[in-house]
């Protein structure tokens, strides 16, 4: 079975830290799938997560040995322009173009009401998903 492309947003990267029981946490441990995030959204994990309080170190493993580095070379700016019609914050246009770059079958986030997920799905044929609602998908497969 080919493995399924998710890209995840920085919330859900934060949650999977915080807590190791929640939905988060088990999409990080499955095998079958190939996560992603860009290099504007590790910068923006690793701020959140040292207002948090939570340790660089975890960030550091987690990007290095479960999430793949989508390289976004074009500048905040230009990325906001141009995703700024797939979401209703156009701070949260990057997460977009990082799931496009990494060729995402699915776009994971906890901020559903950001994205324009009509939009997206017929844009770049990318599904909008919860970490919850990922694994009541992946059940029904």
């Amino acid at each position: 079975m080919k493995k399924l492309r998710l890209y995840t947003d920085s919330d859900v990267i934060i949650s999977s830290l915080i807590s190791q029981s929640g939905a988060a946490s088990f999409i990080f441990s499955l095998k079958n799938i190939n996560l992603f995030a860009s290099n504007y959204s590790k910068k923006e994990t690793k701020i959140v997560a040292e207002r948090l309080g939570l340790k660089e170190g975890k960030v550091n493993e987690l990007f290095g040995k479960k999430l793949e580095v989508v390289l976004l070379e074009d500048d905040l700016e230009k990325i906001k322009e141009k995703f700024a019609d797939c979401v209703t914050d156009k701070n949260d246009a990057h997460i977009v173009a990082g799931a496009v770059k990494a060729k995402a079958q699915f776009l994971i986030s906890y901020n559903l009401r950001h994205y324009k997920a009509d939009k997206i799905k017929t844009d770049f044929g990318m599904l909008l998903m919860t970490p919850a609602m990922f694994l009541q998908y992946l059940r029904s497969k």
